[in-house]
């Protein structure tokens, strides 16, 4: 495979590949070496800064001004922008965070719960911007924070309700298991509980965010491909490309679907812990 130049995106990405491919007249795909692209800054240091840092670090400052912008200027009726803003804001708070943990509880967990799904929503959507196309949850870096940070709340609101032994009792201990069934299933509720959780989080969200930049660089990368080897094939380009092109719709789709599961998740497991029994 060519190698990838600074900056390149899944359209410079699929040319050069579909160049070195018309010319050896085989077809190369994308591969993993995509989420390890070339440093804009800093190379060989800590502090590597690449094009997928560059995305997350966009989709930040895009996520902070839509927020200001929305809620800069509150009025009794909202303009159209502030109507985006507070359905966006009431989505999470009725359909996500209050249907599963009530008002009291959602209360207390809503303003993170909510960053969560904002954050995970803006750096999903960098893989379909043009000039961008790659998801700033693609690397296991953001994922990995957030999963942790799933794994903190639902641990700290199980202590704060049930105290640090009553916590884990009431995690570890089902009511009703015959006291000789008890060692397996504190094993298997300790994996489950405390392994299984942030581990499913983080693989599920960053794998999704993979394979879909994956498959919007090959449906492109072929039509390159097929366009440039300037043969019987060539008419094939229009297939592939309209393919790309529904992809992307489907990869919005699943941009927004991951940002509602991760967040209803967490959800979820807090309410295991702080409920009254497991």
């Amino acid at each position: 495979m060519p190698e990838r130049e600074a900056g390149a995106t899944p359209l410079t990405q699929a040319t050069s590949i579909a160049l070195t491919a018309a010319s050896d007249n085989e077809f190369h795909p994308p591969s993993i070496g995509d989420f390890s692209p070339p440093a804009l800054l800093f190379e060989g240091t800590v502090f590597e800064f690449t094009r997928i840092n560059l995305a997350q670090v966009l989709a930040t400052i895009v996520l902070v001004l839509f927020l200001l912008w929305g809620t800069r200027r509150m009025t009794v009726v909202p303009g159209r922008f502030q109507s985006v803003v507070e359905m966006g804001f009431g989505f999470v708070r009725d359909q996500v965070v209050y249907q599963i943990l009530g008002e009291r509880d959602g209360r207390r967990f809503l303003p993170i719960l909510t960053a969560i799904f904002f954050g995970i929503l803006f750096m999903n959507l960098t893989g379909v911007i043009p000039g961008i196309n790659i998801p700033g949850t693609s690397v296991a870096g953001v994922p990995l924070m957030l999963a942790l940070v799933a794994y903190v709340l639902f641990i700290y609101a199980g202590i704060r309700k049930h105290g640090g032994f009553g916590f884990l009792k009431s995690a570890l201990v089902p009511s009703g298991v015959p006291i000789y069934l008890l060692p397996i299933i504190v094993v298997v509720e300790i994996i489950s509980t405390f392994i299984a959780r942030p581990v499913s989080l983080f693989l599920r969200l960053l794998m999704n965010m993979m394979v879909g930049h994956m498959m919007l660089v090959l449906f492109f990368a072929a039509t390159h491909f097929f366009l440039l080897s300037f043969s019987w094939l060539s008419p094939l380009a229009i297939g592939t490309f309209a393919l790309g092109l529904a992809f992307t719709l489907f990869e919005i789709f699943v941009c927004v679907l991951q940002a509602y599961v991760f967040t209803v998740l967490t959800s979820v497991y807090i309410q295991l812990a702080v409920a009254d029994e497991h």
